[in-house]
């Protein structure tokens, strides 16, 4: 059982070349919902970012049932790759790195879309594995664990998958990551499996509770591999989570009529604020969470099954208290940009294969 949760960073190739002071980076993430870019400046001691995109594109729709990217999906990702390749000529971009996940690891016809992406978008994508990507995911979320806590458990729930981390800090060291897990389940994954709403007859929490036992059932393996009760029951544990379901909570118990990235990064969630407005929104219709702010038209059908991972994760570590982190495989691309730590073959932008907008 353990073999299933190694420590990360098995695959990490070196690179020996660095960013330079001054120079301007991009990091791309490409998940199964969403499309994320950050450019940011070398600044000698760490980044400054200059521009940002994001889009909910929603590559891995259907991939769950067919193994298939289906032609809609990746004409809308496509669409979105080519904004991003027109900031990043635009911003004077000399050093990036696009990487895409779960979606891409799973569908068969993923080198025909990553040769369209070429093609199209003048971008040439990593697939990475899950190992990288928690680490990634890891290392971008570092700088809000609290060392006075000489463990964390970090967790990212994606669209295809959601992956966990357990990690060993100690003052003055980088926090290590001694073991993770990729779980095969995320908010696009587990609302094609159970559906949007519970169907006609079944009671809406019968149905919330029904995707909360399924992902505790997935996460019961990494938990008895860890063993990280004792610790939790001696204080010694923080835990924190990325994703945009966490944010999105975060959002709704701060009261903010838009998301505001800046009040929600390095916040706090209590368990019984992530029980309560779970239960609320699993509650409603489809259509009652698309008037809630920090949910809208776009997050109204995947949130609940996002909140079910939530749910199972918390009740899993009873920790207390969870602290939300905006950030993740993005900034720990740039990281590993100025580092020199990136993996060979790390895309530097030409358009010329590309016929891209003029503006974005």
């Amino acid at each position: 059982m353990l073999d299933q949760f190694s420590p990360a960073g098995a695959d990490a190739r070196q690179q020996a070349r660095a960013a330079r002071p001054g120079q301007v980076m991009a990091a791309l993430d490409l998940g199964t919902n969403n499309c994320r870019l950050l450019i940011a400046r070398q600044n000698g001691v760490g980044f400054q970012v200059i521009d940002a995109f994001s889009r909910i594109v929603r590559l891995g729709e259907g991939v769950s049932h067919t193994g298939l990217l289906a032609p809609d999906a990746m004409d809308r990702t496509i669409d979105a790759l080519r904004i991003c390749a027109a900031k990043m000529q635009r911003r004077g971009v000399t050093l990036a790195r696009a990487v895409a996940t779960e979606a891409c690891r799973r569908a068969v016809n993923c080198a025909t879309f990553v040769e369209r992406v070429r093609e199209e978008a003048g971008i040439d994508l990593d697939i990475i594995s899950s190992g990288e990507e928690a680490q990634l995911a890891f290392s971008g979320c570092m700088p809000l664990l609290n060392r006075d806590f000489p463990y964390a458990i970090v967790f990212d729930i994606g669209g295809g998958s959601t992956e966990l981390g357990w990690l060993s800090l100690k003052a003055g060291v980088q926090p290590r990551i001694v073991a993770w897990h990729s779980m095969p389940l995320g908010v696009v994954t587990l609302t094609e499996e159970f559906g949007v709403e519970a169907a006609p007859g079944l009671d809406r929490m019968e149905f919330y509770e029904g995707m909360v036992g399924k992902v505790a059932a997935q996460l019961a393996p990494f938990a008895q591999a860890v063993g990280a009760h004792r610790a939790i029951a001696a204080g010694q544990v923080q835990i924190l989570g990325t994703s945009g379901t966490v944010t999105t909570l975060a959002g709704i118990k701060l009261g903010l009529p838009r998301y505001d990235r800046t009040l929600v990064d390095g916040s706090y969630l209590t368990y019984g604020e992530v029980e309560k407005i779970s239960t609320q929104l699993a509650s409603q219709s489809c259509a009652e969470r698309a008037t809630v702010p920090c949910v809208g038209v776009d997050r109204c059908d995947l949130v609940v099954s996002g909140c079910a991972i939530l749910t199972a994760i918390c009740r899993q570590w009873p920790i207390g208290r969870l602290r939300v982190a905006d950030r993740g495989v993005r900034e720990g691309i740039l990281m590993s940009l100025m580092t020199g730590t990136a993996p060979d073959g790390v895309y530097r932008p030409v358009y010329s294969a590309a016929s891209l907008p003029v503006s974005a």
